[in-house]
C-alpha cells in the first residue's frame, strides 16, 4: 500500500537542512499505523510525501501500487482522490456549511445531486453531526470540527487515509470518539496512518508504530 525506499527529503527554503533521511518501510494494505515522535520529528513531512503533497528529494515512494514521480502528470489528479487527508487545522472552508463542506470532494468529481446528498447525510449522522448539517464550521466546537473534516475527507471512501494529529487539540472525551471513527474505517478495509506526539495513544489503541526522530526512523513494529 505505502512503501518507502531510502527516502530522504530537503527543504530548500530550511537552509538546505534535512527534514528527513534514510526512511525504509512498507505499510501494508489494510493495516493501522501509528506515526510516533515529538513536534519536529517529521511526522508531517512523512505524511506529505503519503498523500503526494511532497516529492521525496531523494529515494523512491510508492502509493497504492504507483510511483508518483513515474506518473505522467495528467495522472496524479486521480491518484490523489484515492488517499483522504485529515488536518490537524481541519481546514474546513469558513464560507460554506458543515453539509457543504462534506459534499466538496464529491461535487469535484460530479457525482450527481441526488446520490451525493444521501451520501453526505449519511456521513454526518455516522459522525454525529446529522443535526449540525447547516451549522457554520465556526458555530462547531473543536471536537465537532474535527469529525467534519474527518468525514470530508472518507466521504468519497479513499483507500487510504492520512490523519495528522487529529486528536492533538482535543479534550479527552473527544479525541476517543474521533479515535473510534478512525478503527471503524480501519476495519472496514481502509489503509489507515495517523501521526501523534502522545504515547497515551498507542497504548490505550495498540497498533504497529513507526517512531521518528530528527527525521530518522528509530522503530518499526
Amino acid at each position: 500500500m505505502v512503501r518507502f525506499s531510502g527516502v530522504g527529503l530537503c527543504y530548500p527554503e530550511g537552509g538546505g537542512a534535512w527534514a528527513l533521511q534514510g526512511l525504509d518501510f512498507l505499510l501494508p494494505e489494510g493495516s493501522f499505523t501509528w506515526l510516533l515522535g515529538p513536534s519536529g520529528a517529521g511526522k508531517t513531512s512523512v505524511l506529505g510525501l503519503m498523500h503526494l503533497r511532497l516529492r521525496p528529494s531523494i529515494g523512491r515512494i510508492e502509493v497504492l501500487g504507483h510511483d508518483p514521480a513515474g506518473l505522467p502528470r495528467a495522472q496524479l489528479p486521480a491518484l490523489r482522490r484515492r488517499i483522504g487527508v485529515v488536518f490537524q487545522d481541519y481546514r474546513l472552508l469558513p464560507h460554506l456549511s458543515a453539509f457543504e463542506n462534506v459534499a466538496l470532494p464529491l461535487r469535484i468529481q460530479g457525482v450527481t445531486e441526488a446520490r451525493l446528498r444521501a451520501d453526505v447525510t449519511e456521513m454526518l449522522r455516522w459522525v454525529g453531526l446529522a443535526e449540525r448539517a447547516e451549522a457554520a464550521p465556526a458555530a462547531l466546537s473543536g471536537g465537532e470540527q474535527q469529525r467534519l473534516a474527518l468525514a470530508r475527507a472518507v466521504i468519497a471512501r479513499p483507500a487510504l487515509l492520512v490523519a495528522d494529529e487529529p486528536t492533538g487539540n482535543l479534550d479527552a472525551t473527544q479525541a476517543r470518539r474521533v479515535l473510534s471513527l478512525l478503527r471503524e474505517l480501519h476495519r472496514l478495509g481502509t489503509t489507515v496512518v495517523v501521526a501523534t506526539h502522545s504515547e497515551a495513544l498507542p497504548e490505550e489503541y495498540p497498533a504497529p508504530a513507526l517512531r521518528l526522530e530528527g527525521g530518522r526512523l528509530l522503530r518499526h513494529g
